[in-house]
């Protein structure tokens, strides 16, 4: 029996993940999505504006999320100002 769901299994979760990637240009894109996966081969093959013309692109960083809004928080915060400095901080070096 699993506690806390009176013995039924929890719902399902809904994974968003926020992600960094670092262009060939040095500049950095944030984005979220539920499907990371098909998200970077998306980037990969051009398929993503802002990437297509700074490919090729690396993965920095992503953080998982158990729901939408959480992740929306984050990805609205690393493209503020304070969220550029935190990420420049803790997940890269400028070159």
């Amino acid at each position: 029996m699993m506690s806390g769901f009176g013995g039924q299994c929890p719902p399902a979760i809904q994974t968003w993940y926020v992600y960094i990637l670092k262009c060939r240009d040095g500049t950095h894109y944030v984005g979220k999505t539920k499907d990371i996966v098909k998200r970077l081969e998306r980037h990969e093959k051009g398929q993503v504006s802002y990437t297509a013309p700074r490919r090729p692109v690396s993965l920095v960083v992503y953080i998982a999320f158990p729901d939408e809004w959480k992740a929306v928080g984050l990805e609205k915060y690393l493209k503020s100002g304070a969220g550029r400095a935190f990420a420049k901080k803790h997940f890269y070096q400028e070159s």
